[in-house]
C-alpha cells in the first residue's frame, strides 16, 4: 500500500468516527407516532374545522342578505298600496324566515368566540337590522332599539336535555344571538338610504306629509351619528357621508314641496326629485 492510499484510508476512518450515531429520539422524530406529528395533526383538524365553520357562516350570511333585501323591496310597496297591513304581514313572514337563518348562525357559534367569526356573518346581520328597522319605522314611525332587535333573536331548542336539574335544563333549551352595537349602527346608517327612496316614492304617489316626517326623523339620526363622529368604529364614520347625502336629498325634496309644490303637478313631482337627486349622486359611492 502506498503512502497516499494509507492517508486516504485514515481520513475515511476519521470521517466515520466523527459521525454521531442516530439516537432513539431521532427515530421517534421520524416515526408517524411522533408527539410533534400528532400535535400538528391536531392543529390541522382544528384549523380545518374552523375554516369549514367560517364558510358555512359566510353562506348563511349571504342567504340572510338576499332575504333581507327582498323584504326591503317588499316594504317599499307600502307607498303604492291602499292597505299597508297586508304588506307588513308578508314582511313579518319573510323576517321570520331570516331569523331561522340567524338561529343557524347561533348554533354554529355555540361555545365559540363570536369575534373570531364576526367578519363572516356581519354583512347579513347589518342587512337584517336594516330590514327590521325599516319595517318598524313604517309601522310605528320610530327607530327600533338594539334591545328590541335582540329580544326577537331568542330561540328555544326543540330537544330537551336529559338532566334532573330544572335550571340546567332551561339553560340548555334557550339559544340566543346578540347583534353587536357596531352592526346595529351600520344597519341603521343603511336604513337612511331606504328612507330617502321611500320619500321619493311617497311624493310620486301624492303623499305630501311623509317627506316632512322623514326629514325630521333623518335629521335626528344624523345628529346622533354626528355625536359619535370619529370616536366610533371606522366603518361607522365611513357611513356618515352617505347618511348626509340621504338627508340632503330628503331636505331638498321638502324644500321643493314647500316652495314650488303648488307650481308642479303631483304626477310630475317624483320626476323632478329624481332628476335633482341624480345631480348629487356621483359621490354616493364614496362610502
Amino acid at each position: 500500500m502506498s503512502k497516499k492510499e494509507g492517508e486516504a484510508c485514515l481520513r475515511k476512518r476519521k470521517q466515520v468516527s466523527t459521525q454521531a450515531p442516530k439516537s432513539e429520539d431521532d427515530d421517534e422524530g421520524a416515526s408517524p407516532s411522533s408527539a410533534v406529528l400528532s400535535a400538528f395533526k391536531t392543529f390541522q383538524v382544528e384549523l380545518d374545522t374552523k375554516h369549514d365553520k367560517y364558510e358555512r357562516l359566510v353562506k348563511l350570511s349571504r342567504d340572510i342578505t338576499i332575504e333581507s333585501k327582498r323584504t326591503i323591496f317588499l316594504l317599499h310597496r307600502v307607498t303604492s298600496v291602499p292597505d299597508a297591513k297586508e304588506v307588513l304581514a308578508e314582511a313579518d313572514l319573510k323576517l321570520d324566515g331570516v331569523r331561522l337563518k340567524i338561529r343557524q348562525i347561533a348554533e354554529e357559534l355555540r361555545g365559540e368566540d363570536l369575534y373570531q367569526f364576526h367578519k363572516a356573518f356581519t354583512p347579513g346581520i347589518q342587512e337584517y337590522v336594516e330590514a327590521v328597522s325599516f319595517q318598524h319605522f313604517i309601522r310605528h314611525r320610530s327607530l327600533i332599539s338594539l334591545e328590541e332587535i335582540n329580544a326577537r333573536l331568542v330561540f328555544l331548542k326543540e330537544d330537551k336535555a336529559e338532566t334532573k336539574d330544572p335550571a340546567e335544563q332551561q339553560r340548555m333549551q334557550v339559544l340566543t344571538f346578540q347583534v353587536t352595537p357596531t352592526d346595529y349602527l351600520l344597519g341603521v346608517a343603511d336604513l337612511t338610504g331606504e328612507l330617502m327612496r321611500m320619500c321619493i316614492s311617497s311624493v310620486g304617489n301624492g303623499d305630501i306629509d311623509t317627506p316632512f316626517q322623514l326629514s325630521q326623523f333623518l335629521r335626528q339620526i344624523y345628529d346622533g351619528f354626528s355625536y359619535i363622529g370619529n370616536t366610533g368604529p371606522y366603518e361607522v364614520s365611513k357611513k356618515l357621508h352617505t347618511l348626509k347625502q340621504s338627508l340632503g336629498k330628503v331636505e331638498d325634496a321638502c324644500y321643493t314641496l314647500r316652495v314650488r309644490g303648488s307650481e308642479i303637478p303631483k304626477h310630475m313631482l317624483a320626476d323632478v326629485f329624481s332628476s335633482r337627486a341624480a345631480l348629487i349622486d356621483p359621490d354616493e359611492g364614496v362610502a
